[in-house]
């Protein structure tokens, strides 16, 4: 054949047959599809044998339980039971695994207990009356029959009884030690105490109640007799605070996920690692459920804390706080993040009872602990607030709730505002409100000029404090009612813009007003989003002890504001580390969240009460530095005299000589002598030749100092 012919064919082949990958049908069948159809068959037929057993299902089914009976006897009624859990094995592997030992198990179970029951029920019956389906059937007959012979009736029927539960411990995989300790995990189970689930507040209806106690006043602070301020004077009677119908309500709820589950995991995971404990309530919070928990005597706590990350894993939960020992408390909390979080309004927490009974009107919302309890803060024990976190964690709504909670308990002549806002978008709104001594800075030159006018406002305060005799400025309005005092709250946005180009003016005049500022009445609140040495530095931690940290990046940066870790672990988003100075430990707390509409609305109510008043002086007006430095003169006085004397004795001055005559660093010696030059002194230098001293005697420096103290 040529091959052009054999061409041809191939060509007609492949035409009237086309190839076979393309026309064959694929009948593979998947092993899971097989299985779940056995699965289904087998449960069919047991349903199917059971309805037979009842006689429902026709001469076939009728056919089929009169040969089972005959075969195997009454042991055929466990047949239905039988082919249906096999079947919802094959159906649910992860639920009831079907091994070949249970198909060996169940098979075993079926012979020796038609030999068993036809021993003990039927052991006279004549293999005539078999077919009646008595006993045990033929199966049970004839080993009965054998082992009866051969062993007798009782030994035989201690063989089919210990066979018999081996084909039940077969059949599901078990053993007597390990049904001895589920029995035993049962009973401690019972006679352990049920662990206490403290579920949050119901955050809508609570607003609800107290609403509507409160109905024929619109909840107005200061308008319903029951929550009148009346433990504190007021110097505007007939100012009225917002009402609480300018906020909104609570509208979600937390879901802290399968409580139970988690107190098993918890208490498993810890046993794995040799931890023994006991579970003792469990706190649903807004942001995470914390689940505390009772070391046994001997378990160190270092032990429970180094496996935070071992339950993280066990729980599928990250990032995971544990608190050990819980302040006040001889148990350890373990707080895992809520699947949703609930939103804290300000109206709920301003409506609480804890906030109608508070004892100032300088107290702050800080928001809803762990266990979903309010809390609240008071700027006159503070005396001051440290904000510190990283950006977007909450800081700067925050900040808003604790601005607008003063406002809805302080009429103008109560609290004075100043706030600096270098951002100049966050506190805009706040523009135009009575309650404001300037409008809102966003110049650093004119923040520098507004620390230093509170500084001398405090100086102030204290000269007129002596002149009277009181010691601040609760006793002070106290016995002059005509002539009170505001008080003043600083709030200052981002600490870190204003250390950049002015770090010397900045934290001398914050340093100088935390040290002093409390018995007059000014209280400084200070935010940064930056947390670092150079702008949280080592003299503002000194003496701004009461601290809040936001979600930062890194443990160094939740050192730098708490001194210590666990800011790294927040959630972000209004989860706060609260620190003050009467506690160790910090309190995590779920801060308020307050809307831009929520904002607007309360600072266009207070512009429509009255027009602000501001005083431009504070902005403006220049004072000397060395009034408000906290690291200059005033630390120097001791040296400053001697210095003058030094130099007028020489009649010269230079760092070297005060290095030599008091026996200083060049550091000092040349601050010494800036000193010296602002009180005019000394002239300024020319050249490296030694300066000119002005002055004759110290007589007269004594003399301009006065002139300067009764010019501020």
């Amino acid at each position: 054949m040529s091959p052009k012919k054999r061409k041809n064919k191939r060509r007609r082949k492949s035409f009237f047959y086309p190839k076979s990958s393309e026309s064959e049908m694929d009948l593979r069948v998947s092993p899971d599809t097989i299985r779940e159809i056995a699965g289904v068959s087998l449960i069919v037929f047991g349903v199917v044998f059971l309805l037979a057993v009842l006689n429902l299902a026709g001469n076939l089914g009728s056919i089929l339980y009169s040969l089972s009976r005959i075969v195997i006897g009454w042991s055929s009624f466990s047949l239905p039971a039988i082919f249906i859990i096999l079947g919802i094995g094959f159906l649910y592997p992860q639920k009831i695994l079907i091994r070949p030992s249970t198909v060996l198990g169940i098979i075993i179970f079926i012979i020796s207990s038609a030999a068993f029951i036809h021993l003990l029920f039927a052991f006279k019956t004549t293999i005539s009356q078999l077919k009646l389906g008595i006993g045990g059937g033929y199966v049970g007959y004839g080993i009965t029959l054998l082992f009866s012979q051969v062993f007798g009736f009782w030994a035989s029927l201690v063989i089919f009884l210990g066979v018999l539960i081996s084909s039940i411990l077969l059949t599901f995989n078990t053993s007597f030690s390990s049904f001895r300790d589920k029995l035993t995990e049962i009973k401690d189970n019972q006679k352990k105490p049920e662990v206490v689930v403290n579920t949050p507040p119901d955050f809508k209806t609570e607003v609800r109640e107290i609403s509507n106690k409160s109905k024929l006043s619109r909840v107005s602070l200061q308008e319903n007799k029951d929550i009148e301020l009346s433990y504190t004077d007021t110097l505007d009677k007939d100012w009225k605070l917002p009402p609480l119908d300018l906020l909104s309500d609570a509208i979600t709820a937390p879901d802290s996920g399968n409580i139970k589950e988690n107190v098993k995991i918890v208490e498993r995971t810890l046993s794995n690692f040799g931890v023994s404990v006991e579970m003792v309530d469990v706190n649903v919070g807004p942001t995470v459920t914390q689940y505390t928990l009772k070391p046994d005597d001997g378990v160190k706590l270092n032990k429970i804390t180094s496996l935070n990350n071992d339950l993280a894993l066990a729980l599928a939960a990250h990032p995971i706080r544990i608190e050990a020992p819980i302040p006040g408390k001889s148990l350890v909390g373990i707080e895992i993040p809520n699947k949703s979080v609930s939103t804290v309004r300000l109206k709920s927490l301003l409506e609480a009872e804890s906030f109608l009974k508070r004892k100032s009107n300088l107290t702050i919302t800080l928001g809803r602990d762990v266990a979903g309890s309010p809390s609240y803060a008071n700027l006159d024990n503070m005396p001051h607030l440290l904000i510190a976190g990283s950006t977007g964690s909450g800081k700067s709504v925050s900040i808003n709730s604790l601005l607008i909670s003063l406002l809805y308990q302080n009429s103008p002549r109560d609290l004075k505002l100043l706030l600096v806002d270098p951002k100049r978008v966050e506190m805009s709104v706040y523009n135009g409100i009575p309650h404001l001594l300037t409008p809102v800075v966003t110049e650093v030159d004119k923040t520098v000029n507004a620390l230093k006018w509170m500084v001398s406002e405090m100086e102030r305060r204290y000269r007129l404090f002596q002149q009277n005799g009181k010691r601040d400025i609760k006793s002070y309005n106290h016995s002059l009612k005509d002539e009170k005092m505001p008080y003043i709250v600083v709030i200052i946005d981002e600490l870190a813009d204003l250390m950049t180009v002015a770090s010397n003016e900045v934290e001398g005049a914050i340093v100088r007003l935390a040290q002093m500022a409390r018995a007059t009445g000014i209280h400084l609140v200070v935010a940064t989003q930056r947390p670092s040495v150079d702008v949280i530095t080592g003299l503002i931690k000194a003496n701004i002890t009461t601290r809040v940290a936001f979600a930062v990046a890194s443990q160094v940066d939740s050192r730098t504001i708490l001194d210590m870790t666990g800011a790294e672990k927040l959630l972000g988003k209004g989860d706060m580390l609260y620190l003050s100075s009467d506690n160790s430990k910090p309190k995590r707390i779920q801060g308020v969240y307050i809307s831009d509409a929520e904002i607007k609305k309360v600072t266009e109510f207070l512009k429509g009460k009255e027009e602000a008043t501001y005083n431009n002086e504070i902005l403006e007006k220049k004072i000397e530095e060395s009034s408000i430095s906290g690291l200059g003169s005033m630390g120097d006085d001791s040296l400053y005299r001697e210095a003058v004397e030094v130099v007028i004795a020489a009649k010269k001055a230079s760092a070297s000589l005060l290095q030599r005559r008091l026996r200083v660093g060049y550091a000092r010696a040349a601050r010494l002598l800036d000193i010296l030059e602002e009180k005019g002194i000394v002239a300024p230098q020319e050249g490296s030749k030694p300066r000119d001293v002005l002055i004759s005697n110290a007589g007269e420096t004594e003399e301009t100092d006065e002139e300067e103290y009764q010019n501020l």
